[in-house]
């Protein structure tokens, strides 16, 4: 009877254990929602607005604890400004010297009373090219040989976002580029930080984010990738998820290097061996 106990209960741990590893999210950058991002930045009067809004929790956005502690990162805003195209920068401190950046929404003025975004995940914490615009469907009737004559087609749209009261803010002539006057350990005073939900709760809880806005292989911001590439910033440290462990490094040029190792603990920080 001891024996038959304690078998159970050893499958009982293991069961438990499988089950917490499968709620991971298949990338770490999963725990912030692009599509509720984009969301809040559509209905938002300021950047200053548009920062407090993703670090509010009941808005269902911010799920991400990238260095590891327990509780939910803030998240900085900062606008890079090139001409007529815009870069919202999304960031997180990781610690007093380190900051990673988590998503960005680049903004294009095509024409009068014109402009395009997109927001593209990085490459670190989202899968490779993970991009998310606002989603609109041109659908018409057109002739089959089918037995109803007719079939529905659809096309994607792409949204003129110029009278968004955020892209109407930052394109407005008295607009100061905005810069987050946080940073680690000095955040507002309304800001409390929670833990994290679980990952199958937290993707239900923003679900309704992604009815508007769709995920596409085509990045049609290309000036303002290429406007940020150069200030983009990357944090030395273990990111953990479904798809294996990932040791982000900068190296002698300053560029980012993903390395897959095996056989780590939980999230902690690379320090250099002498």
């Amino acid at each position: 009877m001891k024996k038959t106990l304690t078998l159970m209960l050893a499958v009982l741990s293991i069961t438990t254990v499988i089950g917490q590893e499968d709620d991971r999210p298949e990338n770490t950058g999963d725990n912030f929602s692009l599509e509720g991002a984009l969301a809040l930045f559509k209905n938002a009067k300021s950047l200053e607005d548009f920062e407090k809004a993703i670090n509010e929790e009941n808005n269902n956005v911010n799920n991400i604890d990238l260095n590891g502690d327990g509780e939910i990162d803030y998240v900085t805003v900062e606008d890079i400004k090139d001409g007529e195209t815009h870069v919202i920068v999304l960031s997180s401190y990781i610690n007093e010297t380190e900051k990673q950046d988590i998503a960005t929404i680049g903004i294009e003025k095509t024409g009068n009373e014109q402009a395009q975004l997109q927001i593209i995940g990085d490459e670190e914490l989202y899968a490779v090219n993970t991009i998310v615009e606002p989603l609109d469907i041109d659908e018409k009737a057109v002739k089959s040989k089918g037995p109803n004559n007719f079939e529905i087609t659809t096309t994607p749209i792409i949204i003129n976002v110029w009278f968004w009261p955020s892209v109407r803010y930052i394109y407005s002539p008295g607009y100061v580029v905005w810069r987050s006057p946080w940073r680690w350990n000095v955040y507002p005073r309304w800001w409390k930080p929670w833990k994290p939900y679980r990952y199958k709760v937290f993707y239900t809880r923003c679900a309704p984010h992604r009815v508007y806005y769709h995920r596409t292989n085509v990045n049609r911001v290309v000036v303002a990738r290429k406007v940020y590439s150069p200030r983009r910033n990357s944090s030395t440290v273990i990111v953990h998820n479904r798809r294996g462990t990932t040791v982000v490094r900068k190296n002698n040029n300053g560029t980012v290097k993903a390395v897959k190792v095996k056989k780590r603990p939980n999230r902690v920080k690379v320090r250099n061996r002498r």
